[in-house]
């Protein structure tokens, strides 16, 4: 098996949707998260990732669904490596109309019926073909994923700050990064406009967040890279203006985290009447 990904966007004015089809062997995701779910089917060899401080694996026929913003890696869980295809609906997608957003304790399902039905849907979505068919049988999937195996109980999701003020801080510390991801402040700066230590802001931040400052605002400028992409600039213009050193520094951090190219994702996510020719 060679390492291959293929990254597919679907909007057909009804919704907007991310898939992603691959096959690795010696690619690694770095730690990360994502802004939406994700729910990936194995279909050849075996995944492994830690998630929520378990090392999990996911094989032939099962189901990994996580949950926005929590961290988790990816990698082969053998020398075979691993085939799989995903899915990134989001929150409003996938809990459609429940008042109350469930929790997935257990991120491997064991669910045939559901497994069949995601791929054949992600299958047809890629494709191009029979769109009805495929919302249709993403609607049952999603419906039976919630009802067979979310909770509305208590969420184990990352550790977030205990009180008002912490959660004050760590909003400052995201404006300050974002307010210019091609210039970083440094630590000491970051602390300071709190008014905490730099060992108390890494803590606060990091509890907060999944991520300490650095590595959240890489995955920051990953996030932006992907809109600047999107809308038809070129990796060359991409990198510099998210705040990457060039083009190998952004192409190297962008593949670690969605498992593709800056120009495959481009490729792949542009209205074919945008594309240059």
């Amino acid at each position: 098996m060679t390492d291959s990904a293929t990254w597919t966007r679907v909007n057909d004015g009804c919704f907007e949707l991310d898939l992603l089809t691959a096959s690795y062997r010696r690619h690694a995701f770095t730690r990360h998260s994502h802004a939406t779910f994700a729910i990936g089917v194995v279909v050849r060899g075996e995944e492994q990732f830690h998630y929520r401080g378990e090392l999990r694996r996911a094989g032939v026929g099962s189901l990994a669904v996580l949950e926005p913003g929590e961290p988790h890696d990816g990698m082969a869980a053998t020398a075979e490596g691993w085939a799989y295809r995903v899915l990134y609906p989001s929150e409003a997608m996938l809990l459609e109309h429940r008042p109350v957003r469930p929790s997935f304790r257990e991120p491997i399902v064991h669910d045939a019926r559901s497994v069949q039905l995601l791929r054949s849907a992600h299958e047809e979505l890629t494709a191009g073909v029979d769109l009805l068919a495929a919302h249709s049988r993403l609607a049952w999937a999603f419906e039976a994923i919630v009802a067979r195996h979310g909770s509305t109980g208590a969420s184990p999701a990352p550790l977030r700050p205990s009180d008002a003020a912490a959660a004050r801080k760590v909003a400052e510390i995201r404006d300050r990064l974002m307010a210019d991801l091609r210039c970083a402040p440094s630590l000491r700066e970051l602390a300071a406009g709190v008014e905490l230590s730099p060992y108390h802001m890494l803590r606060v931040f990091r509890d907060a967040t999944g991520f300490p400052p650095h590595a959240w605002l890489v995955l920051e400028r990953v996030c932006r890279a992907r809109h600047l992409l999107a809308a038809g600039h070129t990796p060359a213009e991409v990198g510099s203006a998210v705040g990457f050193a060039d083009q190998a520094h952004l192409t190297r951090w962008f593949k670690r985290v969605t498992g593709v190219t800056p120009a495959a994702f481009r490729n792949s996510v542009q209205d074919p009447a945008r594309r240059p020719a």
